[in-house]
């Protein structure tokens, strides 16, 4: 009798400590759902805005322009799909747009009143709300590279000129000679202004004027959303034609030319820098995004539909949110723009009737 209730005591205990070892009821394991937002990844690449007109471009320049894009946002695209993070996507897609003389960036940069380039770019971690940023450097042929390493391996987030490069050197950059830089039609730009200057009253020629307003125009970025859920953005540019003084635009400001914010969106600029300065104009997206609740395409609206115009400012943007969602907003004629999502649908637009 004894032997026979121990028993039965015995295997009620055994299935008791069997069944609170196993019963995954009240256990939250991680969701083996595939993680919906692990394929969820985009990426949207700018490379300047501005009085972009079909019947003012031929057709083999239109053609190097379409072909450039899609190298380089395939070039981005892939990496996020083999999953890289996306502030990888962003620093090697904007080194295809550095590279090349089409872009005001990098190789392309436009020649200041002295007839020097100086180069500014910045770039942002949506996850940390780290950020790097170069201004004024004359010899680095990949700002946006630099601008990573004062991100990541410095305690600063802005160095500018000979600072900069004395950085640079130290982690082994190589200093590139100025003519690397070198691109005819940017120089024929500068004579062009010049030539206006002395023509009449340096103090009456116009921002206005269509030829002076658009020589601001060119700077490239690109923001995009990686299969982790991490949101980056970056921005390059040569800043503006006949630029004086050491002038700084908004594509090396946080919070101006660049922002990143997983809570929210990530965003690169292009147009008039000194209004998107004034306008705070990818920082004020994020805002409206996270203080009113607005979507990204909503938002984008606001600021450069209405807020840049107010001031006097124009130009665009392009950004992606953290589901994924993309708006390439602009107030200008045109502005060179692609995007591609998860599916490798891709879109490459340049004018704004498309």
């Amino acid at each position: 009798m004894i032997k026979t209730l121990t028993y039965f005591i015995a295997i009620f205990l055994f299935l008791g400590c069997k069944n609170g070892k196993n019963d995954t009821s009240s256990i939250n394991y991680p969701s083996n759902d595939s993680n919906k937002s692990s394929k969820n990844f985009g990426i949207v690449i700018h490379g300047g805005a501005g009085t972009i007109l079909k019947e003012n471009m031929s057709d083999s320049l239109e053609t190097a322009y379409m072909l450039k894009l899609k190298e380089a946002i395939s070039t981005g695209h892939e990496i996020l799909k083999n999953g890289g993070t996306s502030l990888e996507a962003v620093t090697q897609t904007i080194n295809i747009l550095e590279n090349s003389p089409l872009f005001n960036a990098g190789k392309g940069a436009v020649f200041t009143h002295t007839g020097a380039n100086e180069l500014d770019a910045s770039i942002m971690d949506g996850a940390t709300l780290n950020a790097g940023a170069v201004a004024g450097v004359k010899h680095i042929k990949n700002p946006i590279d630099l601008a990573r390493d004062v991100m990541l391996k410095s305690e600063h987030v802005m160095l500018y000129g000979q600072g900069a490069e004395e950085f640079a050197q130290s982690l082994g950059y190589k200093m590139m000679d100025t003519s690397y830089f070198y691109t005819q039609n940017r120089y024929e730009s500068l004579q062009k202004v010049l030539e206006m200057e002395k023509s009449k009253d340096e103090k009456k020629v116009s921002f206005e004027d269509p030829f002076i307003k658009n020589s601001k125009f060119g700077t490239v970025g690109c923001a995009a959303l990686d299969k982790n859920g991490n949101l980056a953005a970056g921005t390059s540019t040569g800043g503006m034609t006949n630029k004086r003084w050491n002038r700084i635009g908004d594509a090396p400001i946080i919070g101006a030319g660049t922002y990143a914010n997983n809570k929210t969106c990530a965003v690169s600029s292009t147009g008039w820098g000194e209004y998107f300065i004034r306008s705070v104009v990818a920082y004020d997206i994020s805002a409206l995004m996270e203080y009113k609740g607005m979507t990204l395409q909503e938002a984008a609206s606001e600021v450069i539909q209405k807020k840049v115009p107010a001031l006097g400012g124009d130009g665009g943007i392009v950004a992606i949110d953290k589901d994924g969602n993309v708006a390439m907003e602009f107030n200008t004629a045109g502005m060179y723009r692609a995007t591609m999502n998860s599916e490798g649908e891709l879109i490459i637009k340049i004018y704004k009737e498309e």
